[in-house]
């Protein structure tokens, strides 16, 4: 009988272990869905998912980049509420809970900005090495009033703490603050900074070319945008620059073909992210070809991007 027994529960044992692969790789899918930026394809796997925080978690992403903020952070409490210990977790919900109070009532928003604060606070004080949710906390110090917990010199503290984790976005942190209060030489440099603290600057060129843009610096602009794109080419897992260079190049009116090939490079790119996804990135080409004057262009992106993204509002609204 206790052979039988131990039998038994070896197998449950082996069980549980293969379904326990089998789930982690269903949720990898998910994800790498995610990162490519098939939001219906992401949504349809974690129908099919046993739920867990995790599948909580990526949902709320998925919800996040077709910016469904509040159906967002409803699935990120639930990731919160079945494991709270996990700061990625924490992270998101302050984020998604962030765009909700960006388009609340002034009441409304009063209280999700004092939730915001916690849960990025919470994020850091279970993982202070997490760069992203303590640059996140930073943002959040030196952009809020003092009443919701806000303060430039908790920004400060935050910088000083990234030092240690990620110079290059302790400085881009600090041009953030200094550009905030107007001071644009301190801004400028630390910028500045930031492109020679990273590994992978391309991104932080592009910050730069940010700058310049509500400097209207017009020149230093094309020149950083050049630089992020010559570091781009260098840095094959860097492609989010051109997303990020032809968004600067757009709201600045400049330069439209340049903007619509880099979105081009972007989405012909492997190293695509959830943090510029593939069907915004079609809707902004759909619209920048639409400004150029390629109709047919434009409708072939707006397409593209609903085949990606069914319901994506922007996509659907487009006119041209």
């Amino acid at each position: 009988m206790r052979r039988i027994l131990q039998a038994g529960t070896l197998a449950a044992g082996l069980a549980a272990s293969a379904f326990a692969q089998q789930n982690a790789a269903s949720l990898a899918d998910v994800n790498a869905a995610l990162q490519s930026g098939q939001a219906d394809k992401a949504l349809a796997l974690l129908s099919s998912l046993p739920v867990t925080a995790a599948s909580h978690n990526l949902k709320c992403r998925v919800l996040y980049t077709l910016e469904q903020w509040d159906a967002a952070a409803s699935e990120c409490q639930l990731a919160v509420k079945m494991d709270g210990q996990n700061s990625v977790y924490h992270m998101w919900l302050a984020r998604a809970l962030g765009e909700r109070a960006d388009r609340a009532s002034f009441l409304s928003a009063y209280s999700l900005a004092k939730q915001v604060r916690a849960e990025f606070e919470q994020a850091v004080s279970l993982n202070p090495h997490n760069a992203a949710a303590l640059a996140d906390l930073g943002e959040f110090y030196y952009s809020a009033p003092s009443v919701v917990g806000g303060g430039d010199d908790k920004a400060a503290g935050i910088a000083t703490q990234l030092d240690k984790v990620d110079a290059a976005r302790a400085h881009e942190l600090r041009g953030h603050m200094a550009e905030q209060k107007k001071d644009y030489p301190t801004a400028e440099s630390e910028y500045k900074q930031s492109i020679a603290a990273s590994a992978h600057p391309s991104s932080q060129w592009m910050t730069l070319a940010s700058f310049y843009r509500g400097r209207q610096n017009w020149a230093a602009l094309d020149a950083a945008i050049q630089s992020g794109m010559t570091a781009e080419s260098r840095d094959h897992s860097a492609a989010v620059a051109l997303y990020d260079g032809a968004a600067v190049l757009s709201k600045a009116n400049r330069n439209l073909a340049l903007a619509a090939t880099m979105l081009e490079g972007y989405l012909a790119d492997s190293s695509k992210t959830e943090d510029a996804p593939a069907f915004v990135a079609h809707t902004r080409l759909a619209q920048i070809k639409a400004q150029l004057g390629d109709k047919a262009g434009a409708g072939q992106e707006r397409a593209a991007a609903l085949a990606l993204a069914h319901d994506y509002k922007p996509a659907l609204n487009l006119k041209f």
